[in-house]
């Protein structure tokens, strides 16, 4: 099992970058060709929700990204920093501005399970992860 790891500053020029590694180390663990716009696409999704998650929250941490490379499979990680409350939980004096970002919170996510069909995310007091998962075309096709 091979794993990339990327690192980068909760900037939204970052983004671009880790789409474009995502997607070259994605076609190097054999992801079918016809796929690769869905993985720079969930992969910028995703993404951006950690740099706005990040950003928001004032956290200078930087955004966690795991290209992991499995025997029939590809996935992605990216984690976040970002602590979250159960939900229905409110802080006092909260308003239209934490609505506006649940919203796009929600609006992101249901963009990446829309692109791919294996998507996992959880969200807890220390940070969120989004783990998405990809067959790799070398574990289902015989090499000549």
């Amino acid at each position: 099992m091979a794993t990339v790891e990327l690192r980068f500053s909760a900037l939204p020029e970052h983004v671009r970058t880790a789409r474009l590694v995502a997607a070259a180390v994605a076609r190097r663990a054999g992801v079918d060709e016809a796929v690769l716009d869905e993985v720079r696409l969930a992969v910028g999704e995703a993404c951006t929700r950690a740099v706005g998650l990040h950003q928001s929250g004032g956290i200078t941490a930087p955004v966690k990204v795991l290209l992991i490379e499995e025997e029939k499979q590809f996935s992605i990680e990216v984690g976040d920093e970002a602590p979250r409350s159960a939900p229905g939980d409110r802080v006092p004096g909260s308003g239209a501005d934490v609505d506006a970002e649940t919203e796009e919170d929600e609006m992101g996510l249901a963009v990446i399970s829309g692109l791919v069909d294996d998507v996992e995310v959880t969200a807890g007091e220390h940070g969120g992860l989004i783990r998405m998962t990809w067959p790799s075309a070398s574990a289902t096709v015989p090499l000549p």
